[in-house]
């Protein structure tokens, strides 16, 4: 994979989690569809999630600097 193109989607994928796990965007979208059983689970997916895509981004980087 290209290592713009990895660093794109570290990025993006770094900022959409963020905003989900520190705004509550998330949880009045989830309780907007009839789904705020899942509430309390989303850390369990969020958290994870976010440190994926920052190794991600941090990966794309230090590929890009070495290349």
């Amino acid at each position: 994979m290209n290592n713009d193109k990895l660093l794109r989607y570290g990025v993006i994928g770094t900022v959409v989690v963020a905003v989900c796990c520190f705004t509550p965007v998330l949880v009045v979208l989830v309780s907007a569809v009839g789904l705020s059983a899942a509430i309390g689970w989303l850390d369990y997916v969020l958290f994870p999630a976010l440190g994926l895509f920052i190794g991600i981004t941090i990966y794309a980087l230090w590929k890009r600097r070495s290349a």
